[in-house]
């Protein structure tokens, strides 16, 4: 199972926390998310079937800044 991590920039509190895993957990494919305020990542676990930009405009789309990611 392919897993993105993306680094994250402008979480501040568990409010955060939960806004951007509710906010991937709602794409398709996208099958566990784990998300530390502590390192600034969300890690994505999904099927492959989407591109990783989607990752990208969801989370900037909820108000955060996306730093970089990387599949593993």
């Amino acid at each position: 199972m392919p897993t993105t991590i993306v680094h994250i920039k402008g979480m501040t509190c568990g409010g955060c926390v939960s806004s951007v895993k509710a906010v991937l957990e709602k794409i398709p494919g996208v099958n566990n998310v784990e998300v530390s305020l502590i390192n600034g990542q969300a890690i994505v676990q999904h099927d492959g079937s989407r591109e990783d930009i989607v990752f990208s405009q969801v989370i900037e789309g909820a108000g955060f800044e996306v730093v970089r990611q990387q599949l593993s």
